[in-house]
């Protein structure tokens, strides 16, 4: 009997021993960090907010919980709770304005932050004090200390400045004077201002002042120079203080109108007029006429020619006794200009020259800048479809030379001592007015660059092909 008793308590206490370790086992941990502490657990809780009962720990409603109360959580399990720090917000309301107290938990350490999550909205000018420590309501550097225990708002109040501009300021202030609060604002009072009421009346919501400045004003009129402290509006109001008037054109600078600010320079400008008469030459132009008479390449000079006179009469204005502007009102001419007149040959005589190879006709001779070329010396690439051509199409090759077609035209015949007969088919970009280009073949090319004569052969062209006068350039040599 003994015995079955004895197995009988054994089988009660395995199975004991059993549901205590199967209960234990299916608790898990988990970690709580609060605040600065850790907080290990093991729990049958399976939420967030269960957990959290079990442990005994209250939360108040501002305070910070990850994961969310009705969270379920899943092992290995962490819970963070930020408590919300006490703050005690102090309002100071100015004039019939009444103070008022908010405490409050925050879980925030910007002062800023924590007024707006409590729903005091700051004014312009409003100041605070965070812990004994004051600046603008905007300060960011009031949030940088940490958690704050105490904020002090000081409700700003409107003080409206009328100036004596006719214009209004409105500054918003916690200063207790008039005087305070323009200094804080840097609104200055000089010597010679005034201020109504005075600096010294305290500053209560809905105060008004009005101030007058005193203006520092140069004025610079008929030769002297003054610096006046006024409290004149305009330019015309200072002119009038100071006995300054104006006459005919008379002008000042700023206008009349114009308001003074301070610091301005006044200047008066006397204004006067007065006439010039002023002759100035014509130049007389150079007129040429045809003289058949005369024979080709010469000239006779009929008259000198003389220069007119253009008479003007200017009206001179003068401002403080300087010149500063002329102005022509009329203009005659006294003596009109005449002009020179060059009369030119155009009689051709034909003559005969004597040379090596035989006598040769011409008509006309030029003297002019001989040089020389070939085909491989003209500058053209040999590849160039062109290459060995003239501007007439013709082959390069010695008896073409180059000219300027406004001297001798493209197919007239030349003659150049020392050289023989050439065709003038070509042209060049250098060869211009009384200059010649002497072509050659590539293996016997001389190498030209002096003066000579050039005699345009027989037959004579028709007269209107001729040049009767030659450009100068570039200009022979004395003979």
């Amino acid at each position: 009997m003994s015995r079955w008793i004895l197995l009988k308590w054994m089988t009660w206490l395995g199975l004991g021993t059993l549901c205590v370790w199967s209960y234990w086992c299916s608790q898990q941990t988990v970690t709580i960090l609060l605040e600065d502490q850790v907080l290990p657990i093991r729990t049958h809780q399976r939420t967030v907010e269960g957990v959290l009962q079990e442990a005994g720990i209250t939360l108040r409603p501002e305070d910070a919980v990850f994961p969310p109360l009705t969270h379920t959580l899943r092992p290995p399990a962490t819970i963070s709770i930020r408590r919300a720090k006490p703050v005690r917000v102090l309002i100071e309301g100015r004039g019939a304005a009444p103070a008022r107290r908010v405490d409050l938990y925050t879980l925030h350490s910007d002062p800023h932050e924590i007024l707006a999550a409590a729903g005091i909205a700051l004014g312009p000018g409003d100041r605070i004090w965070v812990d004994g420590r004051h600046g603008e309501a905007n300060s960011p550097e009031l949030g940088r200390q940490g958690p704050p225990q105490e904020i002090r708002v000081v409700r700003s109040v409107p003080l409206v400045i009328r100036l004596d501009d006719g214009k209004r300021r409105v500054i918003w202030s916690t200063a207790p004077t008039v005087g305070a609060a323009l200094r804080e604002a840097g609104i200055g009072i000089g010597l010679g201002d005034r201020l109504l009421p005075g600096p010294e009346t305290p500053l209560n919501g809905g105060t008004q002042v009005t101030l007058f400045r005193a203006h520092p004003i140069t004025v610079e009129a008929d030769g002297h120079i003054q610096v006046v402290s006024t409290t004149a509006r305009t330019v015309r109001e200072l002119l009038w203080e100071l006995g300054i008037s104006l006459h005919g054109q008379d002008r000042v600078i700023p206008r009349e109108e114009s308001r003074l600010q301070g610091g301005e320079t006044i200047r008066v400008i006397r204004v006067t007029e007065g006439f010039d008469i002023e002759e100035t030459p014509i130049p007389f132009q150079t007129v040429w006429e045809a003289d058949p008479n005369l024979e080709l390449d010469t000239w006779v000079q009929k008259s000198t020619g003389r220069n007119g006179i253009l008479q003007r009469r200017i009206r001179v204005r003068y401002e403080n006794g300087q010149q500063v502007a002329r102005e022509v009102v009329g203009e005659t001419v006294v003596q009109p200009p005449k002009p020179r007149v060059w009369a030119y040959g155009t009689k051709i005589v034909v003559r005969t020259l004597e040379t090596p190879d035989g006598p040769i006709e011409y008509w006309r001779r030029i003297r002019m800048l001989a040089t020389s070329y070939s085909r491989s010396t003209a500058g053209v690439h040999p590849s160039a479809s062109y290459f060995g051509r003239t501007r007439t199409g013709l082959p390069m090759q010695r008896g073409i030379v180059a000219v300027d077609p406004r001297v001798i035209r493209l197919g007239w015949r030349v003659y150049v001592p020392g050289y023989g007969v050439g065709l003038a088919a070509d042209t060049g970009g250098g060869i211009i007015g009384r200059r010649i280009d002497l072509g050659y073949n590539d293996e016997d090319l001389v190498l030209w660059y002096r003066w000579v004569d050039v005699y345009l052969l027989t037959p004579v062209p028709p007269p209107e092909t001729i040049s009767y006068i030659l450009p100068e350039w570039p200009a022979p040599p004395p003979r």
